[in-house]
């Protein structure tokens, strides 16, 4: 399949407009050759018409191409692309009478072909001027358009087609046709050209070049115009191309829309200096709403801040200060020496309104307040606090050299300005801390996998007995530890601890419990001797505020023993399946790391229970009885020993269910139960002894 090359529009009707040109002057030439020689050419007028059109159409659709492609440009660009044309379109009718001023009264001077080929040249250049400033004149017309203007627009270009063709009705008379036809055209030049709404954008500078543009299009367009009248008046043209009511009315579209454009540009020079400050001050309250993002500083802001209110006052000097609770610290400071600032300060502070002002707690009365001073060089200051939430973090002074230099309408633009650079730092504060608060959570989630990792996955026992435990945190992580360990085929130990207090402190003590446990459990200690050497060893290593509650029991499967001692542990309940009764196992103990010398051996005991076969031993934290409901009222021990009484016959797994889902139930649905909570259900079983 061939592939095509792609269509260039703009290069394409610029090459018809150069080859409709040159027919049209080839069939003008032949004409006149003919009119010469009296010699019939056979070429209608018509046909130099169609062809006149035909140019007008492709030098519209360059032109329409062109300054589409482009249609970013200023407006100031699109005013001097009109001048300039108008410029090289005059500077190109003032060389062709230079040369025939300096062909005097020669034969060629008076050469009919020569003539021809230059007025032919003279046509091209008007109606490309024409042609071009009224598009250029489009896009101005059209800038913040409305439907409105659009079907105006729309009308006209109707009306300038039609205008084209109606020189076949015309024959080039002026004649009551044409002035009505100009008058239609005209009328619609005049509604189009109210349309100025891009002036005001233009700043002071602009204008000014606006109008020497603008200057040059009314002067460059008076000018053709007049070199056309004089063309409707030789007859050394076979077909008079410029008495055409296209380009008449062109003429006075281009002329009317300079001329108003001209007259609004100059009555808006006064008021140039008011509007750029309003839209310097819209710029200045967008970039301080847009200024916080991900990672920038408060400092960008209060930055933008400081600029923004001196142009808004048109301030000469200026400082922030930023209140901490400490103290107060300079932050910027603007054209301004620290002597000079030091005196101000110091001038500001003896004024009873200052003192006053600074003294106001209700923060929503806060307001900016001008003082007049006693300095040699500032004569008068603005004070604007800065707060968020309702607290004063700092204020920014403003100083002027001349007395009273602070009007109502800047103080209500720097109002905005201060409020909303407030806003913009607490976001910027709250957007810090919500990242803050979301690396703490992800940190907290790894802690959290870190605990869960340091209970173990499995609890050692043999068939003697069944276990089962369970733990819950209040918080992500928390200060609940059990575990066993396998001394021989017949010996294990059970361990369960509580560090004082809950969350992140208390997971880090208690991952210190787990190591020091598991290097005592190894060395075959006894309960007693166990708590004593735990002692000494955590001792060294909590901190002074914390301590550690434990229960250790080693059963021994062969004697069906229990050895426990207990380090002021909540006490451990027994289910004896002989006598049908739960009891707390009755043994002394203190905490952990409560005493770090060698009274602790005073206050640790240990005793020996035997155990029968349907027995059951319940571990626990202080989190389970202690955990209250909507009334205060705590679950208890004797609760704990209700259940155990009526569900010692299930197995472990249930027992243990049966008590958490009672914890739960007393708490209520959607209580939460304050502290860490962890449980173990121990139940013996018939055990043949090799």
């Amino acid at each position: 399949m061939i592939k095509l090359p792609p269509i260039h529009i703009g290069k394409l009707s610029m090459l018809l407009a150069i080859l409709v040109w040159l027919a049209l002057l080839f069939v003008d030439l032949v004409r006149l050759f003919g009119i010469i020689n009296t010699i019939d050419s056979g070429i209608a007028d018509e046909f130099t018409l169609i062809l006149e059109i035909l140019f007008f159409l492709s030098v519209y659709s360059f032109y329409n191409y062109s300054i589409n492609k482009n249609s970013q440009n200023e407006f100031l660009n699109l005013i001097w692309r009109a001048a300039s044309t108008g410029i090289l379109s005059v500077g190109f009718f003032l060389l062709i009478r230079l040369l025939y001023q300096l062909l005097g009264d020669s034969k060629l001077g008076e050469e009919p072909f020569l003539l021809n080929f230059f007025y032919h040249a003279k046509f091209a250049v008007v109606s490309i001027f024409l042609i071009s400033s009224s598009l250029l004149w489009k896009h101005l017309i059209l800038y913040q358009k409305s439907k409105q203007v659009v079907k105006q627009w729309q009308a006209y270009e109707f009306a300038m087609l039609v205008a084209m063709f109606f020189i076949f009705f015309n024959k080039n008379n002026l004649d009551y046709s044409f002035l009505f036809g100009m008058v239609i055209l005209l009328g619609l030049g005049l509604v189009l050209s109210s349309n100025l709404k891009w002036i005001p954008y233009l700043t002071f500078k602009e204008k000014w070049k606006s109008l020497l543009f603008l200057s040059l299009i009314i002067a460059s367009c008076i000018y053709l115009f007049w070199q056309t009248l004089e063309f409707s008046n030789s007859e050394i043209y076979p077909v008079n191309l410029t008495d055409n009511l296209f380009l008449i009315s062109l003429f006075g579209f281009i002329l009317i829309y300079a001329i108003f454009s001209f007259l609004v540009t100059l009555f808006n020079l006064p008021t140039s200096s008011v509007f750029e400050q309003k839209l310097t001050e819209a710029i200045s309250f967008q970039r301080l709403s847009q200024s916080i993002q991900p990672g920038e500083n408060e400092e960008q802001v209060l930055d933008i801040l400081m600029d923004s209110c001196m142009s808004a006052s048109y301030a000469d000097a200026a400082w922030l200060e930023m209140t901490t609770h400490e103290s107060r610290s300079l932050l910027q400071d603007r054209s301004i020496d620290p002597e000079t600032r030091n005196e101000l300060t110091d001038l500001i502070g003896k004024q009873k309104t200052a003192l006053e002002w600074a003294a106001k707690t209700q923060t929503e009365k806060l307001s900016p307040i001008t003082l007049r001073l006693s300095h040699p060089k500032f004569e008068s200051v603005l004070l604007v606090p800065l707060i968020i939430n309702k607290s004063v973090i700092g204020k920014m002074v403003l100083c002027k050299e001349v007395r009273d230099g602070f009007n109502k309408e800047m103080v209500n633009i720097i109002t905005t300005f201060s409020r909303q650079a407030s806003i913009a730092v607490e976001n910027h504060r709250l957007l810090n801390q919500a990242i803050q608060n979301e690396r703490y959570q992800e940190e907290l989630k790894i802690a959290q996998r870190v605990q869960k990792a340091l209970l173990p996955t499995r609890l050692d026992h043999n068939a003697a007995f069944d276990i089962c435990a369970y733990s819950n945190a209040a918080d992500e992580v928390g200060g609940d530890y059990y575990d066993t360990f396998k001394l021989d085929e017949d010996r294990f130990v059970f361990i369960i601890g509580d560090v004082s207090g809950k969350g992140t402190s208390a997971a880090f003590h208690m991952a210190q419990m787990k190591g020091i446990f598991q290097s005592l459990i190894q060395l075959d200690l006894g309960p007693a001797e166990f708590m004593i050497r735990a002692n000494s060893a955590l001792g060294n290593c909590l901190e002074r505020n914390h301590f550690i509650t434990a229960s250790i029991f080693i059963i021994d499967t062969r004697e069906n023993s229990i050895r426990h001692a207990r380090a002021g542990h909540v006490p451990t309940l027994m289910h004896s399946f002989a006598n049908q009764k739960s009891e707390y196992l009755a043994v002394e103990g203190l905490g952990l790391g409560i005493l770090r010398n060698k009274q602790y051996e005073k206050h640790v005991e240990e005793k020996t229970f035997m155990y029968q076969p349907g027995n059951v031993l319940v571990l626990f934290t202080d989190g389970i009885v202690e955990a209250k409901n909507e009334k205060s009222l705590q679950f208890g021990f004797e609760r704990i020993r209700s259940l155990l009484e009526i569900s010692h016959h299930l197995g472990p797994h249930e027992i243990q269910a049966k008590i958490i889902d009672s914890l739960h139930n007393f708490v209520g649905g959607d209580g939460m139960i304050d502290d860490d909570y962890s449980i173990m259900v121990v139940k013996f079983n018939e055990y043949q002894k090799n």
